[in-house]
């Protein structure tokens, strides 16, 4: 069957680990036919969580992606990871889809990371629906949660079904946008079923609720609500659609996901009145850094952006397309302006989770995978060749910075390489995922979201490829500088027969404010020292500040000005300007009070409230500085600048107070000086590191 952006629906299913997104998204495809038999999150085999990784934990880790085919619509629906190491892959989902459905387990209410994602789509101000699960719970209690809801969200839910009863007592759903009801059957699909006389006293207030929300849709439908007090069928379905395509709603649904209720009308509702990619825009970001907006326009040339990266064992390289405007045909000729690159398309795929399905064509809006492309990658844009413009680029993905780092290395040297590649395609994959080899340290170093993140990782690396591997704790990059004016005069003069080297500098050094980093003055009247010379006077004093005087870290914030010097008409040359100017350097840091710095970096920190007072205290401890914090809803955000040293095990240590349920981000800010015994114990470490290096 062949789509048009008008019968297209994109969403993601997110919310706090354990609330039943997988099982939801198991479920709405055994109701929509897509699958015969539901699959429990525990068995293994469900369409979602098919990757060994996420078969052996249990968990969600990939986002995934099915379709349904209803009421002549398709609808695409994410399942996505819960924790918030693999969030990387929860943003994706956000860029992808018109709107989110926020899983909510109806037994704890609004949990951290729910409340988290809520601000990440506020920033978007993208669509979004609550869904409150497991209904069927004697814990749960659907007007607590409601409550709950309310408070933590700041917003006034229109309920789009109603629960009939709670807990033992559960007997099904009422459709407050059909005024049908579906009572739960054993191990079957709901079943229509006349509305019960003592719920119709609440369907009428929910419905009256819904015709409000409708009314928000515009101008018009407001004026005539607020004249006749109603409105009709026609007039709420298309209210709805323009209010929830300018988020000024949030439709609430309630089920038992377990017993496949509240799933009809939650379908109903996504195919009837959920956005379409008609609704949505995207960003182009030009090659000046200026942004515009883009309809998704199916009569404009194609274009596209790779919004994932997998590598298959069985298919090879999968790149995810979200189709921003045109068609995208299979052997078809695309140009990459993000590589500058021709490629041909080959075969051309949608899923149902792991499993593909071959298409000729994918249309504006629609999200399918092109198969064993050469060149694309994650962020990467596409149009159709010649046509277009290409002095830009869609907007990236907007993902988090690394929080948790190891340094790592194969314990074979034979696997050193093996090991590389292999990280360098993890990182290809997941973009919340940073390789690199430290220069200054000598360290590969693997940076994720967390702890679990990081070390699934290495595990799968080792499973795959057979190798070895062992991680540790990486090295700090501090720094030196100065804290006062000096001078120093170094002749360089060596002889050994022939021509000699001569070369005689003097120079003034100075701090300059924290970030500037370096600034070079030739201060030379009357060629003292020969322009010619100059450039290797430069080299080498950035050759001595490669290496400070204290502990051997990179020099910073230093202004060296070349006062004088002396040359030789024979013996003098570039080489001895260096070697005069980075020994000159060196005696004049050492007059210059040098002092150790340290990176800072800013943290922010969310946790509910009953752990606020055990973080406040534990970051006390690490030399914190507590710049602010804001609650919302019983979430506390805590913003503060720490050492980088002391948050190197930070993950660990917030699981450990908040028993698991606190995140945290970080972004570096800056350098600080830091003496006494902290400073000795760098620099004790720093020697250590330098006698072990030189003994390899």
């Amino acid at each position: 069957m062949s789509y048009t952006i008008d019968t297209i629906k994109n969403v993601s299913i997110a919310g706090h680990g354990g609330t039943g997104k997988t099982t939801l998204f198991e479920r709405l495809l055994f109701t929509g036919g897509v699958i015969h038999k539901p699959e429990a999150t525990e068995s293994g085999k469900t369409v979602s969580d098919s990757s060994p990784e996420e078969i052996e934990r249990k968990i969600s880790i990939h986002a995934a992606l099915a379709h349904i085919e209803r009421n002549g619509k398709k609808l695409n629906f994410f399942d996505t990871p819960g924790s918030s190491d693999f969030t990387g892959d929860v943003i994706l989902t956000f860029r992808s889809a018109e709107s989110v459905l926020l899983t909510i387990d109806g037994r704890s209410g609004a949990q951290i990371e729910t409340v988290k994602l809520w601000r990440n789509l506020g920033t978007r101000n993208k669509p979004r629906g609550i869904f409150v699960t497991y209904l069927d719970d004697d814990r749960t209690d659907f007007n607590r949660v409601l409550a709950d809801i309310k408070d933590k969200f700041k917003v006034i839910p229109i309920p789009f079904t109603l629960p009939m009863g709670t807990g033992a007592a559960f007997k099904g759903v009422i459709d407050v946008l059909n005024e049908k009801a579906y009572s739960i059957q054993k191990d079957a699909l709901e079943k229509e079923v006349p509305i019960p006389d003592e719920y119709k006293d609440s369907l009428a207030a929910a419905r009256e609720h819904l015709v409000e929300g409708a009314a928000e849709g515009d101008d018009e439908l407001m004026d005539k609500y607020l004249e006749n007090g109603t409105l009709d069928t026609d007039e709420v379905h298309r209210g709805l659609i323009e209010a929830l395509a300018n988020n000024k709603i949030v439709p609430l649904f309630a089920g038992a996901i377990l017993k496949n209720s509240g799933l009809v009308p939650l379908l109903n509702a996504v195919a009837d009145v959920f956005p379409s990619p008609k609704t949505a825009k995207d960003v182009i970001v030009g090659v000046d850094g200026t942004q515009k907006d883009v309809s998704l326009d199916p009569n404009k040339p194609l274009s596209g952006l790779v919004i994932k990266t997998v590598y298959d064992q069985f298919s090879g390289k999968l790149s995810w397309i979200k189709v921003i405007t045109g068609t995208l045909s299979s052997d078809s000729e695309i140009f990459n302006v993000t590589e500058n690159k021709k490629e041909r398309v080959g075969k051309l795929f949608v899923c149902q989770g792991r499993k593909l399905e071959e298409i000729r064509e994918i249309c504006t809006g629609d999200i399918g995978i092109i198969a064993k492309s050469a060149s694309l990658k994650t962020n990467d844009t596409i149009l159709s060749v010649g046509t277009g413009d290409t002095s830009g680029t869609f907007l990236p993905l907007r993902l988090p910075e690394p929080v948790h780092s190891v340094a790592v290395n194969a314990i074979a040297k034979k696997d050193e390489d093996k090991l590389g590649e292999a990280l360098i395609r993890a990182a290809e994959e997941d973009l919340t995922l940073k390789y690199s080899f430290n220069s200054e340290t000598k360290e590969a170093v693997v940076s994720g979201m967390g702890e679990l993140h990081v070390n699934m990782i290495l595990d799968k690396i080792k499973a795959a490829h057979k190798i070895d591997v062992e991680t540790h704790i990486p090295r700090v990059p501090y720094r030196e500088t100065i804290t006062k004016k000096s001078t120093a005069e170094y002749t360089h003069k060596k002889q050994t027969g022939g021509h000699g080297q001569y070369g005689k500098v003097l120079i003034e050094i100075a701090p300059l404010p924290r970030g500037e980093n370096y600034q070079f003055i030739n201060a030379i009247f009357g060629g003292s020292v020969p322009k010619n010379y100059i450039p290797g006077v430069e080299k080498g004093i950035a050759e001595g500040m490669a290496r400070g005087v204290m502990a051997g870290y990179p020099v910073v914030d230093v202004e060296v000005k070349l006062v004088d010097g002396k040359y030789h008409p024979v013996d003098s040359s570039e080489l001895s300007f260096k070697l005069a100017s980075r020994n000159a350097f060196r005696e004049a840091m050492k007059l210059a009070g040098p002092t150790l710095l340290e990176p800072i970096v800013n943290l922010t920190v969310f946790v509910e409230d009953k752990y606020l007072g055990d973080v406040m205290s534990d970051l006390s401890s690490k030399r914190g500085k507590i710049l602010g914090q804001d609650t919302t809803g019983g979430i506390d955000e805590i913003r503060a600048q720490v050492p980088q040293a002391e948050l190197l095990r930070y993950s660990i240590d917030l699981r450990s107070i908040t028993s698991g349920t606190g995140s945290f981000t970080v972004e570096f800010d800056h350098y600080a000086p830091i003496s006494g015994k902290i400073a000795e114990d760098v620099i004790k470490a720093a020697i250590a590191f330098k006698v072990q290096d030189e003994e390899e």
